[in-house]
Order: C-alpha cells, then sequence, then structure tokens
C-alpha cells in the first residue's frame, strides 16, 4: 500500500494516460460494479484519511444548502454570515469552502475543526464508495484524485488488476 505522497504525485501523474484509458475501459466493459466498490472499502478502511488530509489541502470542497445550515448551527452563526466568511463562489463548483495558504478554512494541522458536520462533499470523499452517482460515473475525477488521494491511486491499482486492464 502506497501512502508517501510525493510518490503518489510523481506515480499519479506518470500513469494519468493510462488512469484515462481505464476509465473509458470502464465505460465501454461490463464491470462488477459491487465487487469494485467493494475493493476500494477494503483499501479506504486501510488508510486514515484523518492522518493524511491531502485532500483538504489541494482540493476544494462543495457545499450545498444543507450543509451551509448545518455548518452555519454548528459554529452559531446565521447561515448569510457563514456563507459570506466561509464560503466563496466557484465558476465549475457553485459555493466552496474558502481556503487559505494552509487549503481548507477549516483544517488544522491534519484534522478538520467542523469534522462531524463537514460538508457532505467532504464526508463521500474520495467518492469511490460512496457518491450520488453510479461508480462508473463518479470515475471521471478519479485520474486526477490518483494524483494526491492515497485511497484513490491504490483502489486504481487494485481495480485495473481486478478488471485484467492492460494485462
Amino acid at each position: 500500500m502506497l501512502t508517501d505522497l510525493v510518490e503518489i504525485r510523481r506515480l499519479g501523474e506518470k500513469k494519468r494516460e493510462e488512469n484515462l484509458r481505464f476509465r473509458r475501459h470502464l465505460k465501454t466493459h461490463g464491470l462488477h460494479e459491487r465487487r469494485f466498490r467493494h475493493i476500494a472499502q477494503e483499501i479506504e478502511d486501510q488508510i486514515d484519511c484523518t492522518v493524511c488530509a491531502n485532500c483538504c489541502k489541494v482540493a476544494t470542497a462543495r457545499v450545498t444548502e444543507r450543509d451551509a445550515e448545518r455548518l452555519a448551527r454548528h459554529l452559531r452563526v446565521k447561515k448569510a454570515v457563514f456563507l459570506r466568511d466561509y464560503c466563496e463562489e466557484s465558476g465549475e463548483e457553485g459555493i466552496i469552502l474558502r481556503r487559505n495558504e494552509a487549503g481548507c478554512v477549516f483544517l488544522s494541522g491534519t484534522e478538520c475543526t467542523v469534522y462531524d458536520e463537514r460538508p457532505a462533499s467532504c464526508r463521500d470523499f474520495p467518492h469511490l464508495v460512496r457518491g450520488a452517482a453510479s461508480f462508473v460515473a463518479r470515475m471521471w475525477e478519479m485520474p486526477d484524485r490518483a494524483c494526491y488521494c492515497p485511497i484513490v491511486y491504490n483502489a486504481l491499482e487494485r481495480l485495473k488488476v481486478e478488471a485484467e486492464f492492460g494485462i
């Protein structure tokens, strides 16, 4: 199991084209979604995200209306204040959590200061096991995530073996 973030970045970038081909392969070949989710869950269970927190350092976190209401309540501020002080508008993603030089505004070291109330996009990350769409539909983001998330990198490598991709 590879967890070194420097090596994951290097190999993720090196394998970006391969991962894009794998994503296309999954869309055009029958896949056993339940088996793939099981593999992804096994890998997710072996890696402690709270030790890594690289996603909080490099990725953005979308905020739904429900997330904003829950976080405002948790922080004991009005929703408008929460949106003004902790969020920003992204042309591509809509409302996202504001970022600073360390990453997410709620990141302290490798700990999320609002962990129990974090947005759904954070709770479901890296979106291999959990997410709104099918596994294959969520795969479009994985080549990028394989460059910074140990779970995604390791899961893709195992899934390629399981799918006999490139053999």
